[in-house]
C-alpha cells in the first residue's frame, strides 16, 4: 500500500507493485565466460533500448566517460572530510575539492568561507543540510520541484523571516537545487542561488543535468556550521561530519571530468537547448489538443496522463495521479520528441473514442486544461477531481442548475455535466474550474 497526500493508504500505482526478479548468483564452477558475456550483452542491449525511449526522469545520457576506464580497478574511497588528508592514500580528494570549489564559485561564496562534500545523491545532501541546521528554525527552499518544476520564492522567504522579527542566527535556509541549482545560474533574469543572500546551504544532483553515470550530489554550506559538528576520528586520521563516512572516490572524478570538458559555456548551451526543446514540446502538445503546462524557467513538461499504460511504460513516463511529465534533458532531441509526438498523435484518435479528456484543472490550472468543462467545445464531460470539497447540502444532490449530477464520496467528487457550469467556493483560486458555461 502507498499513502496519498492526505496520509491515507491507497493502492500502489501501475507497475510499482510488480516484484523485480533477480539474477541468481552461482558458484564459480557453475559459471563460464560465455555465460557471463551473454548476461552482460543482454543487459547492455536492454539498457541501450531503454535509453532510446527514455523521457520521464531527470537523468542525462549525453556524455562519454570512456577515457576514465583506466580508473575502474582502483578502490577509491574518500571517507572523512574532503579537506583533510587521511592515512588512506587511494582517494580522489583533490578532484573532490576541485568540484566543490567550482560550485562555491557558481553560488558565490569564497573558498575559505565554505565547507562541503560530494554525496551519494541529492537526498543525502538535503539530509546533511537539515543536520547542519537542526538547532535553528529550518526552512528548505525548493529550487525546482521534482514533478512540475516549480520554484520557491527565496527572496520572499527571506523577506518574511525579516518581517516576522527573526534575526540572522535564528534561522537556517537550505536550498534544494537538485536539477535547477545548476541551471538557473546560466539563465538570464532567473532567481539565483547565491550565498550573498542569507542562505546557509545548497545542494545539487550530479547525475541529473551533468550526466554522471552513478548517483551523486554536491552539498555546499557555510563553514561555521560544520565547525560546530565535526570531530576527529583517530583510526582514519581525519575529521568527519558526513552522514556516510565512506564515500565514492569515482564520482568526484566523473564530476570533475565533465565540468572540465564542458565548461561554463558548454553548460549554458546545454541548458538553453533543454529550455527551448521544452517549449517546443509544450507547443506541439497544445496544438494536438492535450492539456499541458510548462512552468517558467523549467524543462519539465506536465500533461494529462495517457490512458494507455503500455504507452507510458514504453516511453518511461513518470506519472502521478491524473498527470504525467517529460523532463527535457540534453539527450532529449527534437527528433526524439517528434517520434514521441507522432506516436501520441496517432493514438489520440483511439483514446478519444474511449472517452473525453480527463479534467486536470486541479493539477495544472484550468487555463491549461482542455477537458470539455474548460474548453469552448460542445459535448459531454466526465471529469475526475481530486480534493474537491462539496458543501454538505450538495452531497448526492443536483448541483443547482439541473444540468448535472454530483456524487459525493468523502473528499472526491465525480462530475457528469453537459453544458452548465461548476463552481466551488471551498476550492482555491488556482484549482477552481472556470465558471464559464459550455454552450448547450
Amino acid at each position: 500500500m502507498a499513502s496519498d497526500k492526505a496520509g491515507r493508504e491507497s493502492d500502489v500505482v501501475h507497475c510499482r507493485n510488480v516484484r523485480q526478479s533477480g539474477l541468481r548468483i552461482t558458484e564459480p564452477a557453475e559459471v563460464d565466460k560465455e555465460y557471463m558475456a551473454s548476461v552482460f550483452a543482454n543487459c547492455t542491449q536492454t539498457w541501450l533500448e531503454s535509453i532510446k525511449y527514455h523521457l520521464g526522469y531527470q537523468l542525462d545520457f549525453n556524455f562519454d566517460y570512456a577515457a576514465l576506464n583506466t580508473l575502474q580497478p582502483f578502490p577509491l574511497n574518500n571517507f572523512g572530510d574532503p579537506f583533510t588528508k587521511s592515512n588512506y592514500g587511494v582517494n580522489s580528494k583533490q578532484f573532490e575539492v576541485g568540484v566543490l570549489d567550482w560550485f562555491a564559485h557558481l553560488w558565490e561564496i569564497e573558498n575559505d568561507e565554505y565547507w562541503g562534500y560530494v554525496t551519494s545523491g541529492g537526498t543525502e545532501a538535503n539530509l546533511q543540510g537539515i543536520l547542519m541546521g537542526f538547532a535553528q528554525l529550518h526552512y528548505q527552499v525548493n529550487i525546482g520541484t521534482t514533478f512540475k518544476g516549480a520554484i520557491d520564492d527565496l527572496d520572499l522567504v527571506i523577506q518574511t523571516l525579516a518581517e516576522c522579527g527573526f534575526s540572522r542566527n535564528q534561522f537556517y535556509i537550505h536550498c534544494d537545487g537538485a536539477l535547477f541549482g545548476i541551471m538557473l545560474p546560466f539563465v538570464e533574469q532567473a532567481p539565483q542561488i547565491t550565498f550573498k543572500k542569507p542562505i546557509d546551504s545548497a545542494s545539487v544532483s550530479g547525475h541529473k543535468l551533468l550526466g554522471c553515470p552513478m548517483p551523486c550530489g554536491v552539498l555546499i554550506t557555510r563553514i561555521e556550521h560544520v565547525n560546530a559538528l565535526s570531530k576527529d576520528i583517530e583510526y582514519i586520521a581525519s575529521r568527519d561530519v558526513t552522514i556516510t563516512c565512506s564515500r565514492s572516490g569515482h564520482a568526484p572524478i566523473l564530476l570533475w571530468y565533465i565540468l572540465s570538458k564542458k565548461g561554463r559555456i558548454g553548460l549554458q548551451k546545454d541548458i538553453q537547448k533543454c529550455l527551448q526543446n521544452a517549449k517546443y514540446l509544450r507547443d506541439r502538445l497544445r496544438n494536438a489538443g492535450v492539456s499541458v503546462m510548462l512552468n517558467e524557467l523549467s524543462n519539465i513538461v506536465v500533461f494529462e496522463r495517457p490512458p494507455d499504460e503500455e504507452f507510458i511504460k514504453r516511453w518511461q513516463l513518470s506519472c502521478q495521479g491524473n498527470i504525467g511529465h517529460i523532463v527535457v534533458m540534453v539527450n532529449v532531441s527534437k527528433q526524439k520528441l517528434d517520434a514521441f509526438l507522432d506516436e501520441l498523435t496517432e493514438k489520440l484518435s483511439t483514446w478519444s473514442k474511449e472517452g473525453a479528456h480527463r479534467c486536470v484543472a486541479f493539477d495544472i490550472g484550468y487555463e491549461n486544461c482542455v477537458c470539455l468543462l474548460h474548453s469552448p467545445r460542445r459535448g459531454y464531460c466526465f471529469c475526475f477531481f481530486y480534493r474537491i470539497s462539496f458543501d454538505n447540502n450538495n452531497r448526492g444532490r443536483d448541483n443547482g442548475d439541473n444540468r448535472g449530477h454530483v456524487l459525493y464520496n468523502n473528499w472526491r467528487g465525480w462530475l457528469w455535466s453537459r453544458g452548465g457550469s461548476y463552481s466551488n467556493n471551498n476550492a482555491s483560486t488556482e484549482s477552481q474550474p472556470s465558471n464559464r458555461s459550455v454552450p448547450a
